[in-house]
C-alpha cells in the first residue's frame, strides 16, 4: 500500500520523481487570481485558522452543505471554532474531492501537521495550526513569500482607483502585485448593477459617460492607468462569447435604452458586448496584454440563497452554452485586423476541451509562442482528472511544452499548495508518457519542459521582469 501524501505523492514513476524535484524549485508566477490588494497591504495577522481556510471560500462552503452541515456553521454567525469543527467532521467524506489534498498539503506545507483533519482530531489540529500562528509568520506577505511567490495578478474592476496598489508598490516588497484588468461590470450592461458601477466609473475617472463613444473612451483612459501600474493581462467571464455585428448608431441606440433603465433583448444585449469586446481586445493588443477569456459557468443558480446571501457564495455550477462558432468568430474579427492579443482560453465545461484545444491552432502567430493558450483546469476541473485530461487535449491537439501553467483563481493567501498539486499532476502525466515508451527518457529536455510550464513559460507570455 503506498502511504498517505507522502514525498512520492502522485509520483507513479521514476521519471515523475526525478522530475518534480526540479519543477519543484521553480517559483510560483499566479497570474490570475482574486487575492483582495488591501488585505496584502495591511498586512493583518490572522487570529486563527478558521479565518485563514473558510472565510470567502466557497470551494469549502459547497462541500459542506453538500456534507449536510447547517448554513449558520458555514456562512452563519457561529463562532470560528464551531465552522472549522463542522468543516473538520466534513472532511473523512470528501474522498475523490481535491480539496481533500489540498487541505492536507496546506497543514503540511504551512504548518508541520501530518494528522489526517477529522471530527476526533479537530480539536488538536486548532490548538498546534492556532499555536503556529501565534509565533507569527502568517500575515498575507509572510504566506506569499514563503510559498516562493514572484508575482501576483490581483482582479480589478476598471473603476478602482488601485490605491493599494500605488501603495504597495511604494513598499519594499519581495513579490509584484500587479493589477489585471475585469470589464465584466462594463460588459453586463442588462444586469440592475451596471448603473451604479456606471456611476462609480463616472466618479473614478471624473467624467460624464452619456454614450457608448464616452464609455469607450473613458475605459481606454483607465486601461493607460492599468498599464502605468503594471498591467499584463486582462480577464473576462462568459457563459458563451457573444459574437453579434453592429453599427455605432445601433450601439448608441442600445447604449441609450440601457442607461434609461429600458429592457434588452438578448440580441441587443450581445451586439454591445461584441462591440465592447471588440474594442477592449483592440486596446489591450496595442500594449502586449494578454487577454483572458473564461467560459463556461452558469452562476447565482440558487434564488433564495443569492438573496441571503449574494455571488460568489458556493451556488455556480457548469454551464452547456455552445461557444464554437461565436468564439471562432470573435477571435477571426480580430486577427483579420491584426489586433488579436495574446488570449489564454478557458473552458468550465470539459466537453469543450477539444474545442479550445483545436481552436488554438486556427490563430497562432510566430509573435510569440503558442500566442493562443489553452488555460489550465480551471474551479470545478483543478483536480487530478480536470488538469490531467485539459493537458492531455493540449497534449493531443497542441505544444504542450510552451502551456503556460497553473493559477490558484483563489482568495486564500494559503492556496499556494495548488500549484505544488499541479506540478505533481503534470510530472506524473510526463512520467508515465515516458516509461510507457511514448517519449524518450531525455533529462535534460523534459527537465526543461516542466519547469517552463511551471514558471517559465508564463513569466515569458506575460512579459514578467523577474
Amino acid at each position: 500500500m503506498t502511504k498517505f501524501m507522502d514525498e512520492n505523492f502522485l509520483l507513479t514513476t521514476e521519471t515523475a520523481r526525478i522530475l518534480f524535484k526540479e519543477a519543484d524549485k521553480m517559483p510560483i508566477f499566479d497570474w490570475h487570481c482574486h487575492l483582495s490588494p488591501k488585505e496584502i497591504y495591511e498586512n493583518k495577522e490572522p487570529d486563527n485558522i478558521a479565518q485563514l481556510w473558510l472565510s470567502g471560500d466557497h470551494y469549502k462552503w459547497r462541500a459542506m452543505r453538500s456534507y449536510g452541515i447547517d448554513e449558520k456553521y458555514i456562512t452563519g454567525d457561529s463562532t470560528d471554532y464551531e465552522k472549522f469543527e463542522a468543516f473538520a467532521k466534513a472532511m473523512p467524506y470528501l474522498i475523490g474531492n481535491p480539496l481533500y489534498h489540498w487541505t492536507h498539503l496546506e497543514l503540511q506545507r504551512y504548518f508541520g501537521i501530518y494528522e489526517t483533519l477529522s471530527e476526533k482530531t479537530a480539536k488538536s489540529i486548532w490548538e498546534k495550526a492556532n499555536e503556529k500562528i501565534r509565533a507569527g509568520g502568517f500575515t498575507p506577505r509572510e504566506l506569499i513569500e514563503k510559498s516562493n511567490v514572484k508575482c501576483v495578478c490581483t482582479t480589478d474592476d476598471p473603476a478602482d482607483t488601485l490605491e493599494y496598489h500605488e501603495l504597495i508598490r511604494k513598499e519594499n516588497f519581495s513579490c509584484k502585485i500587479l493589477p489585471a484588468f475585469r470589464p465584466d461590470k462594463a460588459l453586463n450592461i442588462e444586469l440592475a448593477g451596471f448603473l451604479p458601477w456606471l456611476h462609480q466609473l463616472e466618479a473614478t475617472a471624473g467624467e460624464v459617460i452619456d454614450s457608448f463613444a464616452a464609455l469607450k473612451a473613458v475605459l481606454k483612459d483607465r486601461i493607460r492607468f492599468f498599464e502605468e501600474m503594471g498591467c499584463r493581462a486582462s480577464d473576462q467571464a462568459f457563459s458563451y462569447v457573444p459574437f453579434e455585428p453592429s453599427d455605432d448608431i445601433e450601439l448608441e441606440l442600445i447604449f441609450s435604452k440601457a442607461i434609461a433603465g429600458e429592457k434588452l433583448s438578448q440580441t441587443e444585449i450581445d451586439k454591445y458586448r461584441t462591440a465592447l469586446m471588440q474594442f477592449l481586445a483592440g486596446e489591450y493588443a496595442k500594449l502586449g496584454w494578454a487577454m483572458e477569456l473564461h467560459m463556461g459557468p452558469m452562476r447565482n443558480n440558487n434564488t433564495k440563497m443569492f438573496k441571503a446571501i449574494g455571488p460568489d457564495t458556493g451556488f455556480d455550477s457548469i454551464g452547456d452554452d455552445q461557444i464554437a462558432f461565436k468564439l471562432s468568430r470573435f477571435l477571426d474579427s480580430m486577427a483579420e485586423k491584426d489586433l488579436l492579443p495574446k488570449t489564454v482560453l478557458f473552458t468550465l465545461n470539459p466537453k469543450d476541451n477539444y474545442v479550445l484545444g483545436s481552436m488554438l491552432g486556427n490563430f497562432q502567430s510566430s509573435e510569440t509562442g503558442s500566442k493562443i493558450q489553452f488555460g489550465s483546469g480551471w474551479w470545478f476541473n483543478d483536480n487530478i482528472d480536470g488538469m490531467t485530461e485539459q493537458m492531455k487535449a493540449l497534449g493531443n491537439l497542441g505544444c504542450l511544452g510552451k502551456f503556460v501553467g497553473m493559477v490558484t483563481d483563489s482568495r486564500s493567501f494559503l492556496s499556494y499548495p495548488r500549484h505544488e498539486y499541479f506540478r505533481r499532476i503534470l510530472c506524473k502525466l510526463i512520467g508515465e508518457l515516458v516509461e510507457g515508451g511514448q517519449y524518450p527518457f531525455d533529462e535534460e529536455t523534459l527537465t526543461k519542459i516542466v519547469c517552463d510550464i511551471s514558471f517559465n513559460n508564463s513569466a515569458e507570455y506575460f512579459g514578467l521582469e523577474c
